[in-house]
């Protein structure tokens, strides 16, 4: 009658004892992920739980009272697998971070990418006790589209009506490596199947041995005899699952890329300056968000945090501060404004001049651009010159 949290690696948290030191469990698992194309077989695993240690809570008790300095570090370190356990049921766990498209609205990157909207959690020992640190984050998914617009998002609609180029190929072959798709030319049957590669010739030119007699069978044909699918794009390669000894054919257009998968790959910068307008946020946005991700989580309906006796709080911690009025900013008797008073952190420079102007002997301007004409370079030369001089610089 015990609710245990797992760490996913060697370790299980019970708040009590269990009712044996050392125990041995059968655990029958069928193996659905294989990508060679046999049917998926049934695997035993034996599992050995055995009591390893008591944590020592007199210490915590004592940290959180505030009659010790230090936290146990061990003892920290489970409760923070505890508040984790709940989350990383639900999200798609990355790192210290949780992410999921239900926190937020994914937002598109461009080339087959979007941004997930997730959260960074930990528990802290402070000088108030333990927190609960929560931070917003994002990071890049690959969309769960079917892959044949996953590749007209790469290549440009207008390639996908023509043989792929060698150069197009390798593209995709890239793209798609080590990524999960699943089957949508069965009915009720979603089998998953990993992508090992892109085959060299178009789909009208496959065939396969369909026995040990070394009989041949097109791709096209099979796919129309066994499931009654007529392959539309067959000018286009099909992708490679399972081994590359014996790899199994999936057309594009049969195939849906599976939710949840994080883009590892690097970002170009298009996408980098999209996935940072998503994280950008003012205080305030970022306050809110917190505070909903805090209620969506619902950590005091968490039956884990219960079963350890773990409240949190829904409100943000409350520090007491002081906002120091901005100071006064003295520029130069020649100029214009001679003092200035900063607002929200922002000030500009005209009408000001410097008291102590620096002097630059040399300098020089390097134009990158075919577009913009020596004229106009040579023109923002001296104004930058004439600004320096009229903000009391030589």
């Amino acid at each position: 009658m015990r609710l245990p949290a797992y760490d996913g690696r060697k370790s299980l948290y019970t708040a009590g004892a269990l009712p044996f030191d050392a125990r041995e469990f059968v655990v029958r698992l069928t193996d659905e992920d294989s990508g060679t194309g046999v049917p998926p077989r049934e695997r035993e695993y034996r599992v050995v739980i055995k009591f390893a240690a008591r944590a020592d809570l007199h210490h915590l008790r004592q940290f959180i009272a505030g009659r010790q300095a230090d936290a146990p570090q061990e003892a920290v370190q489970v409760l923070d697998i505890v508040l984790r356990e709940l989350a990383s049921q639900r999200y798609v766990a990355i790192g210290r971070s949780f992410y999921s498209p239900d926190i937020r609205r994914p937002q598109r990157l461009g080339d087959g990418l979007q941004s997930w909207c997730g959260f960074y959690q930990s528990l802290r020992p402070t000088q108030m006790g333990l927190s609960l640190n929560i931070d917003m984050s994002s990071t890049a998914f690959i969309e769960a589209l079917p892959v044949i617009d996953f590749v007209a998002q790469i290549l440009g609609k207008d390639v996908m009506s023509r043989p792929l180029s060698d150069a197009n190929r390798i593209k995709i072959k890239k793209a798609l490596r080590g990524v999960k798709v699943e089957v949508t030319h069965r009915e009720n049957v979603r089998r998953k199947y990993r992508i090992s590669g892109v085959t060299a010739q178009p789909t009208h030119e496959l065939i396969f041995p369909i026995d040990d007699q070394m009989n041949m069978k097109s791709v096209v044909e099979y796919f129309k005899e066994m499931y009654g699918f007529t392959i539309q794009q067959s000018h286009l390669p099909c992708l490679m699952v399972g081994n590359q000894k014996k790899a199994n054919y999936l057309p594009m257009e049969a195939c849906k890329i599976v939710e949840g998968q994080r883009y590892t790959k690097r970002l170009n910068e298009k996408q980098i300056t999209s996935l940072l307008k998503v994280t950008c946020q003012r205080p305030r946005e970022k306050e809110m968000d917190i505070l909903q991700t805090v209620h969506q989580n619902g950590y005091d309906q968490d039956p884990y945090a219960k079963e350890f006796g773990i409240n949190i709080s829904e409100k943000l911690t409350s520090v007491e501060a002081r906002v120091l009025p901005a100071p006064w900013l003295k520029y130069h008797d020649a100029g214009k404004e001679k003092e200035c008073l900063p607002q929200v952190g922002q000030w500009n420079m005209v009408n000001k001049k410097v008291i102590n102007g620096g002097k630059v002997s040399h300098w020089a301007c390097i134009n990158f651009s075919r577009s913009v004409q020596e004229t106009t370079a040579r023109g923002f030369c001296q104004e930058l010159a004439q600004m320096c001089q009229i903000s009391g610089m030589v």
